[in-house]
């Protein structure tokens, strides 16, 4: 399609704008712009049209099967965007005094107090915006606590070689260096080498169980308690909480921090439908070193308060306050038996999709129960017929399903891996079962239309490594 500028001719327009109210304010010169700005020049009709076709052209979980893995793209029911439109949440000011505004810090600690529950934590802090920007925070608590104590010599942190890839990122903005153990043949975190990796200068673990190829790893405790003998602290990803949330909590596996994606878990919008929220939550003993100021309740009203010791703020004010809206809308709607049952729905919903797919052929990276998602692995069915996981997922597309997240974990080749969520019915797993199987038909008997794959999308296949490389990200007039 053409794009808005494409469209434009000179000296079209339409009266969007309604007159000025307010006094006229005069830039000074050396403010002002020396020629009128490069905007389209477009009629009414022309303008809703160009953006009613790129909405047709976009695909989110209203649209259509979204099994993401290791990213929960959840419904985000209709009850989050009404609360949070409500005036007196958007018409709020965060200068405000704090006695116009309880029903905002009522919100904000509220929120707070419900994370805390759901994560076993004793304190949270709201301000972290987006998941990366949660590690981040978890692990400057974790720095600020060996600080505190003169510990300096701690200065590793140990990644899984199953984790995100922003662990590893995030401890490396935090000022640490990475260690990374492995994992054994059943997916789990190697303990004979979690072992050999410890040493006075460990600061911490980083792990996210269930862990990034969607299992539970039954030495959980084993594995905390190795690093707190050594003296480090235990930080717990929360991208996968969805599957076991209310039901096992990271605070009694033994970990001391914990961040979680209200844009995951507690379905707020995700991605660039966002923004994002990463509220962190800590034991009791590193409270006095989180950001704030965190929300706080004094006889029947609320007040901000900075803890004692805080390492300062990561974001400005109280992080993204509709997204904590959206958040509590949630938690409160399914309150305490729904939110143990979305969880028990996603674990079933996996397996139940997983057991369809590997009878059908799929090979499982990992066979047996999974919990909210699973890894398949296509790398014998690309040395049988050359189909690659990317071509599989480039043919889902023409079946109005988004495909899977493709190459990961790393330590599983040619892998595709699925989270279809609580929200998706028994009668859509079924359908996504069955174009996946056609799909493995069509690997194996017709392997050039997958090859070509996709057929009915409006851009087929770009030239990705050139897209990532020199993106082209901006119009440039002739």
């Amino acid at each position: 399609m053409k794009l808005i500028f494409e469209r434009s001719r000179s000296g079209r327009g339409l009266g969007l704008l309604p007159p000025c109210d307010v006094p006229r304010c005069e830039l000074p010169e050396n403010a002002r712009r020396t020629g009128r700005p490069a905007l389209p020049e477009i009629g009414e009709i022309d303008l809703g049209r160009h953006y009613t076709e790129l909405a047709k052209q976009t695909h989110g979980v209203n649209d259509g099967f979204y099994p993401l893995g290791s990213c929960t793209m959840k419904y985000n029911p209709r009850i989050n965007e009404e609360m949070a439109a409500l005036p007196g949440f958007t018409g709020i000011h965060p200068l405000q005094e704090e006695q116009t505004a309880q029903g905002c810090l009522e919100v904000l600690y509220r929120t707070q107090k419900a994370l805390g529950e759901i994560t076993g934590m004793d304190a949270v802090s709201l301000q972290p915006a987006a998941g990366a920007h949660g590690e981040y925070t978890g692990l400057l608590l974790i720095r600020a606590y060996h600080q505190a104590r003169g510990d300096l010599a701690r200065t590793k942190i140990i990644v899984p070689d199953s984790a995100h890839g922003t662990n590893p990122a995030s401890a490396v903005m935090a000022g640490f260096k990475v260690v990374n153990v492995p994992s054994d043949e059943h997916g789990f975190v190697d303990l004979d080498g979690l072992r050999a990796a410890m040493g006075p200068d460990v600061a911490g673990l980083m792990l996210t169980n269930p862990n990034t190829v969607g299992l539970f790893d039954p030495n959980i405790r084993t594995i905390t308690d190795i690093i707190h003998e050594a003296g480090g602290l235990c930080y717990y990803d929360g991208a996968n909480l969805n599957a076991v949330m209310g039901i096992a909590r990271p605070g009694d596996m033994g970990f001391d921090c914990v961040h979680v994606n209200l844009h995951k878990t507690f379905s707020t919008p995700h991605g660039g439908g966002g923004p994002g929220s990463g509220p962190v939550g800590c034991k009791e003993f590193l409270a006095p070193f989180l950001p704030g100021p965190v929300a706080e309740k004094k006889g029947d009203t609320y007040a901000f308060a900075v803890p004692a010791q805080s390492f300062g703020r990561v974001r400005t004010f109280c992080g993204n306050f509709l997204v904590v809206v959206r958040a509590l809308t949630y938690i409160l709607s399914l309150g305490k038996e729904g939110i143990p049952a979305a969880a028990q729905g996603a674990v079933l919903n996996a397996n139940y999709l997983m057991k369809k797919l590997a009878d059908g052929g799929y090979e499982m990276a990992y066979p047996g129960i999974c919990m909210h998602e699973f890894v398949m692995t296509l790398e014998e069915l690309k040395k049988e017929t050359g189909v690659s996981a990317l071509d599989v997922a480039k043919r889902l597309l023409d079946f109005g399903i988004h495909p899977p997240t493709m190459y990961f974990p790393l330590i599983v080749h040619e892998a595709l891996m699925v989270e279809p969520t609580e929200t998706e019915s028994r009668e859509t797993l079924d359908e996504a079962a069955e174009v996946f199987l056609k799909i493995l038909d069509e690997a194996k008997n017709d392997p050039e239309n997958l090859h070509t794959a996709p057929h009915r999308t409006p851009i087929g296949r770009p030239d990705e490594v050139t897209a990532a490389r020199t993106p082209v990200l901006r119009w440039k007039a002739e």
